[in-house]
């Protein structure tokens, strides 16, 4: 070093990782709040991972053709803002010092779609393990489909950086057992094995070898016994790009908040600021200067520059290969870009089947296997699977063949049972782009996804959730089996919409609004039991499905009493007005498959259906009330269930918790002579 300026590449090395440090404990300080030990510990492999490996343009974050960077500890998100700052993506230095405030690029945890250059949100430990599984899985299959001899369009490595927390939750687990499962090669998990959670040294819950489990995985296993040892990190990565049959994990031997005289490998240093007078401390200990906050070298600047120059010609020259490409290979070119853009051809939807009543009872989820599959002839995109529950979920796409480690190009994702994983790596699908993909279940087991789902509604991600047994109509198998408190449940998670089509018809409907739609999650709610197919000559068109409610069954003028029912309880409102209509009481029965899509529409539409001056209305589900009120009002009623099931045939439980014709009729008339004498 000449007068204190680095000179050699190693020498300049150091000054960029110590601006990482230096960055990440400044910014937490000033926000006084936040995570700066795994930032400080982990920035020499994030360093050279970005640096010198990652394939990436900070000008378009969007190209299709880039490596993933997945940060799943997302606590360190400082680190991930350090580099994205640095690396020239658009983001401020004034965006670094307003981390964790309110309207900032740079929230507690990185968050899809508001920070330029974050690929998933995390922060939830696990998730973003799971999405990583998911992005792989969606580059290999891409690139089987599309590449050629000399145009390998798609051909990107998926890497991930987790810590201790993240592999001790079970949803890591599930995900890295299909990983290895699949031969994930190109995905690349970086461990920081700092040996530190919250509450203390990882020894206290946590001491299995790590190494070994990945290796029963079927993962390349590779060891760094210093998180600061650059040549040793770059070998590392360059061995893991290097295997081809299996996806690696580095084990990278690290210590949380690095340089810190007195808060190295401690857990404080975990989720609290360092505090003013220990980052003096560390600065002097890294030969910073102490008394300067947010300080990055001219050196740094032109050194992480070059990131932008060298993605600008990478990004260039695979321009120029698909341009080629696209004028050899015209229609794969189309499918790819249809594909990258959701694109639905105009014809997409002329398969749907035509149900009739006249083709007699038929469960929705069979319905859906149909819909699936017509949809599917004209989606080349769509992919998915079921945990494990594909015969009884109807998910399987016949027209096509696994998704398996030497046939990548299948539409049919074995998920095996891993609900929790299901719904992340179908998150992580979605991110990467260029595929629309579902996952199913039993509607029971949507607890075991659940935190999956909320991420998907928060990053608005368009996939499809196909939960089938809806309801305590599941009969047999009893209330382990039988959900009832679930579709209140995924109702509160924001972003979601929830459809729970009453017939086949309806099911043909909920799919062409899921196909359609893009702004985030669809879970389709779908029957086990036989239901028949409502005559469409007689009751109203079920095109009416995208207002989430509309009037199915009519009297003129106005009606006693409004009816409101979802699923196969339509069918019994139905039965019921009839009935009311013979003892002279008139009864209007709307079909209300989706709350969000009814409450995205008018109130004068609202209105028209609900019929604000009609105060008896009675509304039929069988799952627990809560939620009704709003469109039952003070004058109605909620004919639900708020305790659990019962093992016997599905028709019979359901009459024993009062979901009968009968009950919805003794209960209008109570209702209607109550209003009759005043009370």
């Amino acid at each position: 070093m000449n007068n204190g300026l680095p000179e050699t590449p190693a020498e300049i090395d150091e000054l960029c990782i110590n601006t990482i440090r230096t960055l990440s404990m400044d910014a937490i300080q000033k926000a006084n709040s936040g995570h700066p030990g795994a930032p400080m510990g982990l920035a020499p492999v994030a360093y050279i991972l970005w640096k010198y490996f990652l394939k990436h343009n900070p000008k378009n974050p969007e190209w299709i053709d880039r490596d993933r960077f997945v940060l799943s500890g997302g606590h360190a998100s400082m680190l991930l803002y350090s580099l994205l700052y640095l690396s020239g993506y658009d983001l401020t230095l004034d965006d670094i010092k307003n981390f964790r405030q309110w309207g900032s690029k740079t929230p507690g945890h990185p968050e899809f779609g508001h920070t330029p250059g974050v690929e998933t949100t995390t922060g939830p430990l696990g998730q973003g393990f799971s999405n990583a599984v998911g992005m792989a899985m969606a580059e290999r299959h891409l690139a089987t489909i599309f590449n050629r001899n000399g145009y390998d369009i798609l051909d990107h490595y998926t890497y991930m950086l987790c810590g201790d927390g993240d592999l001790m939750e079970g949803i890591s687990a599930e995900a890295a057992s299909l990983a290895g499962h699949l031969g994930l090669a190109k995905l690349i998990c970086i461990y920081d094995d700092n040996k530190i959670s919250i509450e203390g040294s990882t020894d206290i819950a946590f001491t299995e070898d790590v190494a070994l489990r990945f290796k029963a995985y079927n993962w390349h296993v590779i060891k760094v016994d210093d998180g600061n040892n650059l040549d040793d990190i770059r070998r590392a990565i360059k061995e893991a790009r290097s295997e081809t049959t299996k996806p690696s994990i580095i084990v990278l031997r690290t210590h949380i908040a690095f340089g810190s005289p007195n808060k190295q490998d401690s857990a404080s240093a975990h989720g609290a600021p360092l505090g003013e007078e220990e980052i003096r401390l560390t600065k002097r200990n890294l030969g910073w200067d102490e008394n300067v906050s947010f300080y990055v070298p001219e050196q740094v600047i032109k050194m992480f520059g070059e990131c932008v120059d060298k993605g600008e010609k990478a990004e260039s020259i695979w321009k120029e290969k698909f341009e080629e490409y696209s004028s050899k290979h015209r229609s794969l070119s189309k499918k790819l870009n249809d594909s990258l853009n959701n694109s639905l051809n105009k014809r997409w939807d002329d398969n749907l089947p035509d149900f009739s009543n006249n083709d007699g009872p038929i469960a929705t989820r069979a319905a859906s296997g149909k819909i699936l599959n017509a949809i599917a002839e004209n989606m080349p995109y769509l992919i998915g699977g079921s945990a494990d529950l594909a015969p009884s979920n109807n998910t399987i796409i016949k027209s096509s063949h696994d998704f398996q480690k030497n046939k990548p190009d299948g539409r049919n994702i074995r998920f095996g049972v891993r609900e929790h994983a299901m719904g992340g790596i179908i998150s992580g699908i979605a991110l990467h782009k260029g595929l629309r993909p579902y996952g199913g279940t039993f509607l029971v087991f949507a607890d075991y996804m659940r935190p999956s789902i909320r991420l998907a509604g928060l990053m608005k991600l368009p996939v499809i959730y196909i939960f089938t047994h809806d309801s305590i109509s599941v009969g047999e198998d009893g209330p382990t089996h039988q959900p009832v408190e679930q579709l209140a449940s995924l109702r509160a998670i924001p972003g979601l919409t929830v459809i729970r089509p009453s017939d086949a018809t309806e099911t043909a409907e909920a799919w062409r609004f899921a196909a359609k739609n893009t702004d985030g999650p669809v879970a389709l709610i779908l029957s086990r039991q036989k239901l028949p197919v409502i005559d469409r000559k007689i009751y109203s068109s079920a095109n009416n499905l995208v207002n989430g409610a509309y009037i199915l069954s009519d009297f003129d003028g106005k009606p006693d009493v409004i009816l409101i029912a979802t699923g196969s309880e339509v069918h019994i409102a139905l039965e019921a007005g009839k009935i009311l209509e013979e003892k002279g009481i008139s009864a209007r029965v709307v079909s209300m498959p989706s709350w969000e899509l009814f409450e995205k529409t008018s109130q004068e539409y609202k209105n028209k259906v609900l019929l604000p001056d009609v105060n008896i209305r009675i509304a039929v589900e069988a799952g627990i009330p809560m939620g009704w009120e709003r469109y039952v009002g003070s004058g109605g009623a909620i004919i639900g269930i708020n305790e659990f099931g019962a093992s016997a045939p599905g028709n019979i439980v359901m009459e024993k918790f009062g979901f009968t014709s009968e009950n919805i009729v003794q209960k209008a008339t109570e209702l209607l002579t109550g209003k009759k004498h005043g009370l």
